[in-house]
């Protein structure tokens, strides 16, 4: 005769309620038992949380088991900004801390998406107050700088494209360009500029543009090619402020 499941309160929820046949009410054994043995088997496949007092073998597979590797330069970091880099002394932190592979990834994932915007925006504001007081000194003073900017918006706005200008009213480098573009008159090349172009290496007008539409000139601001473009307006427009 088949066992019986004891008597329980029929709200009360049971880990055995699944071994018990609703109709009859009988108790499957066989199954419970499976079911035990299989419950042994992982439990005594798991590795233990080690405590404060756990020797370094226990800690060691602790690790292992979570998929820790064995040392920080098993890391396989991808980075994706041109001004971060993987740093060893980070990722010697971030192993020391029992930090997974995908762990460590996001850490870095997340300092390209939270840390560099406020780390860069605190650069172009440095970089603004900086380019704005030198500007103030170059051109004799705030009196003198504000109708000066006053008349390199107008003239820039009617006679450039608009990313052109916003490119150049940015930085120091871009509004003397402008004043010298707004004293020449016209912001078309100056005579023989483009055959100096194709024919010695220069930069002509339309080089100077792409530049300027180069993330790394407008964003970040690369010293290589804030060079190259504030050069080549100096060579397209040599006379001025």
């Amino acid at each position: 005769m088949p066992a019986r499941a004891p008597a329980t309160d029929p709200g009360a929820a049971s880990p055995v309620a699944r071994f018990v046949d609703p109709a009859t009410g009988a108790l499957d054994v066989a199954g419970l038992i499976a079911a035990y043995e299989d419950l042994s088997r992982r439990v005594s496949g798991m590795v233990p949380l080690p405590d404060r007092d756990a020797d370094d073998e226990t800690r060691v597979r602790f690790r292992r088991a979570i998929g820790v590797p064995d040392s920080p330069d098993a890391y396989r970091i991808t980075v994706n900004h041109p001004r971060l880099a993987v740093d060893p002394e980070v990722n010697q932190r971030l192993h020391e801390a029992a930090f997974t592979p995908a762990q460590a990834q996001l850490v870095y994932d997340l300092a390209v998406e939270r840390v560099m915007p406020v780390i860069e925006a605190m650069d172009a504001s440095q970089r603004a107050e900086s380019d704005l007081a030198e500007l103030v000194r170059h051109f004799g003073g705030e009196e003198r700088w504000a109708e000066i900017s006053r008349q390199l918006s107008a003239w820039g706005k009617a006679h450039l494209p608009d990313d052109i200008y916003r490119a150049l009213a940015s930085t120091r480098e871009g509004v003397l360009a402008l004043f010298r573009m707004m004293a020449e008159g016209e912001p078309g090349l100056v005579p023989g500029a483009e055959a100096g172009g194709a024919g010695g290496g220069a930069p002509g007008e339309e080089d100077v543009k792409a530049l300027m539409r180069d993330p790394r000139y407008w964003k970040h601001r690369d010293p290589a090619v804030v060079r190259r473009v504030a050069e080549g307006f100096r060579r397209l427009y040599p006379t001025g402020g």
